[in-house]
């Protein structure tokens, strides 16, 4: 019923597509890119319920208010105060190693602006905990969401950040000003 609705919404109503060709592993981190407006997470959420799929996000706390932090726990939102010193990798990492399905979401910017310099939390999460990394592309030009490469952190973050950045560089988010992956060489 889910996927039903979510399909009509995505693929009729809105007149979106997509591309996957990654398998639906138990566990992984979704890196998605590029992210330039609150839409994406809805785009997003409707995309993955479209293609049968679950995946959590983190969120600032502040979101969390009444009426909408029921709602974005309910389609699963992780809220999370980056005011704290606690280590969120270490609890994401502790969390994916016990449950028996995790799939969380996270945008490497880290903001909805031009930013070159990615967080590199999901990378850090997926090689503690030994997860994929599957690369998703929101491009509101083509109206289209691609999931066709997966990143198997090896360990050498610079090489796999360069080639996780290059995966993005043609896609274009809603405000394409707003994104950036920085200087490669």
């Amino acid at each position: 019923m889910k996927k039903a609705i979510c399909s009509f919404i995505y693929y009729k109503l809105l007149g979106w597509k997509t591309k996957v060709s990654v398998p639906d592993y138990d566990k992984y981190i979704i890196c998605a890119a590029p992210h330039t407006t609150n839409w994406d997470l809805f785009i997003g959420k409707l995309f993955m319920g479209a293609i049968g799929r679950e995946t959590g996000f983190m969120m600032k706390k502040d979101w969390f208010f009444w009426p909408l932090g029921p709602i974005f726990r309910w389609m699963g939102g992780i809220p999370v105060d980056r005011s704290r010193k606690s280590s969120l990798v270490d609890q994401m990492i502790n969390i994916a190693k016990s449950s028996k399905k995790f799939h969380l979401a996270i945008t490497p910017e880290g903001t909805r602006k031009a930013n070159p310099n990615w967080k590199k939390g999901f990378y850090y999460i997926a090689q503690g905990a030994g997860l994929p990394i599957i690369l998703v592309a929101i491009d509101y030009e083509k109206k289209c969401i691609t999931a066709e490469k997966v990143i198997h952190p090896s360990g050498d973050i610079e090489k796999d950040m360069r080639e996780i950045k290059l995966y993005y560089k043609d896609f274009k988010g809603k405000h394409p000003e707003l994104f950036t992956i920085g200087n490669i060489q």
